[in-house]
């Protein structure tokens, strides 16, 4: 049986963590903090390692969102229980950075492209979201409108209105992820943006804006470079 050799007390990530704190940790430092151990001939670190190389984007830890449980246990040292602690932890990012950004006002695309970004950007299939706003474009919610294959969601237009009439909002933005990174609009994406946007006139609620979220970046089909 291999024997994990013991690293000095000062280069632990725990260790390191608990004297200087979690800003001075690498990636793969960190993940061997929430791993807790590593297995049979491996430390924590050595597997939080071989798990970053595994990952989509190239050694970085923001790849872990784009891993299923399978593909993270299909990893040597990585168990089902190691696999669900990574995935938590994924979400509960994303959660802090929504929450950290949902009380505020929505004026510009930047500001709601910025919101959605972490959530949306490592997807491997595409998602719908419609951000409500008040008239002064206050945020009152958001939910998702539906979720697809890598080249395919649906969107019902009715459920939209439905949805923006029931929480009073007076101005939506639909946001969507291209899995492929190229936030580039296609011709259904176009189509479904003016079916909204005319939808909307005759209720009087206005599509301020309608993103696209790639990966890192956004376009906006209403080209908006100022306040709404």
């Amino acid at each position: 049986m291999d024997k994990v050799k013991e690293l000095p007390e000062f280069e632990r990530p725990y260790e390191k963590c608990e004297k200087f704190g979690a800003e001075i940790l690498t990636d793969a430092e960190l993940l061997a903090v929430v791993m807790r151990t590593g297995t049979v001939g491996m430390s924590s670190l050595t597997v939080a390692k071989e798990l970053l190389k595994a990952c989509p984007e190239g050694s970085s830890i923001a790849g872990l969102d784009a891993m299923t449980v399978e593909e993270l246990t299909g990893i040597r040292g990585v168990g089902k229980v190691k696999a669900i602690q990574i995935k938590c932890m994924s979400e509960f990012s994303k959660r802090m950075w929504r929450y950290r950004h949902s009380r505020k006002i929505y004026r510009n695309t930047e500001d709601i492209a910025q919101y959605y970004m972490e959530h949306l950007r490592y997807l491997g299939h595409e998602e719908v979201y419609i951000m409500l706003l008040d008239n002064r474009c206050g945020f009152l919610g958001d939910f998702r409108l539906s979720s697809g294959t890598v080249d395919c969601s649906p969107v019902s237009v009715r459920d939209i209105f439905m949805n923006a009439l029931k929480r009073g909002a007076v101005k939506i933005a639909m946001v969507h992820n291209h899995p492929s990174g190229n936030p580039a609009p296609s011709s259904a994406d176009v189509g479904i943006t003016k079916k909204i946007h005319e939808a909307g006139m005759l209720l009087g609620i206005t599509l301020v804006d309608s993103i696209i979220i790639g990966d890192g970046n956004y376009v906006s089909l209403f080209n908006k470079a100022a306040s709404y």
